[in-house]
């Protein structure tokens, strides 16, 4: 993993996109020579041309999620959403062929190329070979921690080969597969070199009374190997901070949750920007979502709900109505279910689109919401968690957003639990948030809802 602006990103990942990059410069200098000699690629046409290209491509790869930090999809799948991205960028070649060069065959040469380039990032992601950026891990500890260390390791992230755990001095009894211990009779640091270690993961159940052996750690380190305790692990690899990981003294003295001025004014910039051409681009689909639900299941149109903001503060969140009228008509408080049958058959589409959202557009340009950023929860199930979860306070430190690095991360949540799940991903963001990181969530969520995924 490699931290640029308080964000991890896998070098799998760092590695795609310089790839796409060259690949597109090479385009733009084969296709500019071959069509337009008159035309250099440094002049204003054709520069204009490829800069429009890079810049869909390369949105369009991050919204299909080409460039994530791992993945489990299927050779099919990926394959499909290259044939998607071709189609998608199909009417953007074709327009930008018309308008610059006037030419067909320059379109043709040039759609050509995007399918090459598409079929190598197929290629890229299922066939690169294995040990190309493999990463060989060492798990210190075989109690509950390793065990949970190990597990997400071996599900989260195909590139990492798992050494084994070696048992820390006080360890009594293992947890972990005894086909992954390794033999106490070396030492650490003998193991370390004997299997090519590249970084330990110290995940000691008890760090106290001589369980830490720091001599040892300390020569493995300068020898090149990166040691890291479970909660930096868990926050790079998988862009959360586990709550089981996760003590008061690492959040006090550790990096990150910084605040100020120039951050703020930024992302302030960055949401009345965002929301403003959002709101333009998708005022037809609002008034159509309007109709069709005054037509359904008649006025109001508009649901307005208490929600607890930035520090506490609430404020009222207003998305588009898609339950029935009557959906709380006991008073009782109720998480939004699967198949709920409160949602109305308008309502069940414009939450699979995520269309019920946009009239939070208008909360961000009122200033209380962002456009990323933890999603606002209602005050009594804020009360709730609060007491069940620890740390849950902590999500509150900064603007409640439209969408969330939770919400591209984990699925759609109705129970303490899911709370819990989701509340580690809003830590990251609070932990790490920054302009990069919020366009990046912005890329992501374009993508989930193309998918559809995680909408309830």
């Amino acid at each position: 993993m490699i931290k640029i602006f308080n964000h991890y990103f896998h070098k799998r990942t760092l590695f795609q996109i310089a790839l796409d990059l060259m690949l597109l410069l090479l385009i733009a200098l084969i296709t500019s020579t071959a069509h337009e000699s008159q035309h250099s690629v440094l002049g204003s046409k054709a520069a204009m041309t490829f800069l429009v290209l890079t810049g869909a491509m390369m949105v369009l790869n991050a919204s299909l999620g080409f460039y994530q930090r791992v993945h489990n999809r299927s050779l099919g799948q990926t394959s499909a959403r290259a044939v998607l991205a071709l189609l998608c960028m199909a009417p953007v070649i074709l327009g930008l062929a018309t308008l610059y060069f006037d030419t067909r065959s320059f379109a043709m040469t040039l759609l050509s190329a995007i399918a090459l380039m598409l079929l190598l990032r197929v290629y890229v992601m299922h066939f690169t070979p294995r040990n190309l950026m493999r990463q060989r891990v060492l798990v210190f500890g075989t109690g509950s921690r390793a065990r949970l260390v190990g597990t997400a390791l071996l599900k989260s992230d195909p590139t990492v080969d798992l050494v084994g755990y070696y048992a820390g001095p006080n360890e009594q009894e293992a947890m972990v597969s005894a086909w992954g211990l390794l033999s106490m009779s070396n030492s650490l640091t003998d193991i370390v070199k004997d299997q090519q270690v590249d970084e330990i993961v110290v995940a000691l159940s008890e760090r106290r009374g001589g369980s830490m052996p720091l001599r040892e750690l300390l020569d493995c380190k300068l020898q090149g190997v990166k040691v890291v305790d479970i909660a930096t692990h868990f926050e790079r690899t998988l862009g959360q901070i586990r709550l089981e990981s996760l003590s008061a003294g690492w959040l006090i003295f550790g990096d990150g949750f910084g605040t100020g001025w120039f951050r703020a004014f930024i992302k302030r910039v960055f949401d009345i920007v965002c929301a403003s051409i959002l709101i333009v681009l998708a005022l037809p689909v609002m008034l159509i979502t309007a109709l069709l639900i005054v037509l359904e299941d008649g006025f109001p149109i508009l649901y307005f709900q208490e929600r607890v903001g930035q520090n506490g503060r609430l404020f009222n969140v207003v998305k588009f109505r898609s339950m029935r009228t009557d959906a709380e008509k006991d008073g009782k408080p109720r998480w939004a279910a699967a198949k709920d049958d409160r949602v109305t058959r308008v309502g069940r589409v414009i939450r699979k689109l995520r269309i019920d959202e946009l009239p939070q557009l208008f909360s961000v340009l009122a200033g209380a919401m962002s456009m990323v950023g933890p999603r606002p929860e209602r005050p009594f199930f804020v009360d709730k968690l609060t007491q069940e979860i620890p740390y849950y306070a902590i999500r509150h430190s900064v603007k409640p957003g439209v969408t969330g690095w939770a919400q591209v991360r984990y699925q759609y949540g109705s129970s303490v639990e899911d709370a819990a799940e989701k509340l580690q991903y809003d830590l990251y963001y609070v932990k790490n948030h920054s302009l990069l990181l919020d366009i990046v969530v912005m890329f992501e969520t374009i993508g989930v809802v193309v998918m559809r995924k995680g909408a309830q």
